[in-house]
């Protein structure tokens, strides 16, 4: 049974050539799929009742179940959905009351293996890469259940997207050229794998790079983020100085705020250093919550402090606007609650 979820126009015109349709039915059906948010084949109304018939013998819309739906008092709606092989993985709709985008928080990989100390994720290890089929899935599934267009993508979720890059890249692509999300409304982050920002730096990516950065230095940082200790934050910074260069494009810098551990005034200090003569935008992160550590929340005079102390060097600095915490679904937070681990 062909998915059609995923497909290019072009791989569509193979199954109406095989049903003896033409190319402008192939261009309705990718409509149906990419602009309406077609729950089934049944809902492509402007195709005939019979060549419906003939398509659902072959092929059908999705193969991807929502397994748990929450939505939290703020209006976050996160998804579990599973996959046909069983694997589960999470996504989020983030809404604002104030703004007109709506952000879909998704997943790259099924866990991650990049086990940053503060994150649930990590903590299921590694499972899988998901491919670009079932990256676009995720958006999907929140259009079709909710009935909005999503504006705008974060790679934010669960996994690390530059350890996927292949299908990362190809799920861009579609949402850009089949849901018409602009290329500058899509945000990958990543915890600093520098081969992938080298990679992105050579295709000129149009989109928002987010690193992941959280410490100012190399002792704070491998205590929470083991990737350091393969990728230092010294050789990231000229990873990310050839990354500018070469694409002219500001980058943001992500820094989680952990109560007494990368939030005093040395660190606001050093951090500021370490980013002086780097094209970026600074995104604080008060942290959030999860088993497994000992970590706590920084006072909200702490992280405006830091946050003082940082725009004193220039920089844009905003604090990011905590979502969904009620139901796990903020940033650090997802893991597939329902799952065991």
């Amino acid at each position: 049974m062909q998915i059609l979820t995923g497909l290019s126009q072009k791989e569509i015109e193979k199954i109406t050539d095989e049903l003896h349709q033409s190319k402008f039915r192939a261009r309705q059906i990718h409509n149906w799929i990419y602009l309406k948010s077609a729950k089934s084949i049944d809902d492509m109304t402007d195709l005939s009742k019979d060549f419906r018939e003939e398509l659902k013998k072959i092929a059908k819309v999705s193969d991807v179940k929502i397994k748990v739906k929450q939505e939290s008092v703020d209006g976050t709606l996160k998804y579990l959905l599973e996959y046909p092989d069983g694997e589960c993985v999470e996504t989020v709709l983030m809404r604002f009351d104030n703004r007109a985008n709506l952000t879909a928080c998704v997943s790259s990989q099924i866990g991650c293996a990049v086990n940053c100390a503060f994150c649930a994720t990590g903590k299921r290890g590694f499972i899988r890469n998901l491919d670009y089929k079932e990256i676009v899935e995720q958006v999907l599934t929140i259009q079709r259940d909710t009935g909005l267009k999503v504006t705008n993508v974060v790679f934010m979720g669960q996994g690390e997207p530059l350890l996927n890059l292949d299908n990362v890249l190809k799920a861009m692509k579609i949402f850009n050229e089949s849901l018409q999300i602009g290329q500058r409304r899509i945000t990958v982050s990543t915890s600093g794998i520098i081969p992938g920002i080298n990679q992105l730096a050579e295709i000129d990516m149009q989109s928002t790079l987010a690193i992941s950065l959280h410490a100012p230095n190399h002792d704070i940082r491998k205590q929470i983020m083991p990737v350091e200790n393969k990728y230092n934050i010294l050789d990231l910074k000229s990873a990310l100085k050839n990354y500018i260069a070469k694409t002219g494009r500001r980058i943001t810098i992500e820094y989680l705020l952990i109560e007494n551990l990368n939030d005093t005034f040395d660190c606001a200090k050093e951090l500021a250093h370490y980013l002086h003569d780097l094209k970026c935008n600074i995104n604080l992160i008060p942290y959030n919550s999860v088993e497994y550590n000992d970590f706590k929340k920084p006072s909200n005079s702490s992280v405006m402090k830091f946050k003082c102390l940082l725009e004193h060097s220039g920089k844009k600095v905003t604090v990011r606007l905590e979502r969904g915490a009620d139901i796990d679904a903020a940033c650090g937070q997802l893991k597939g609650k329902y799952l065991q681990i």
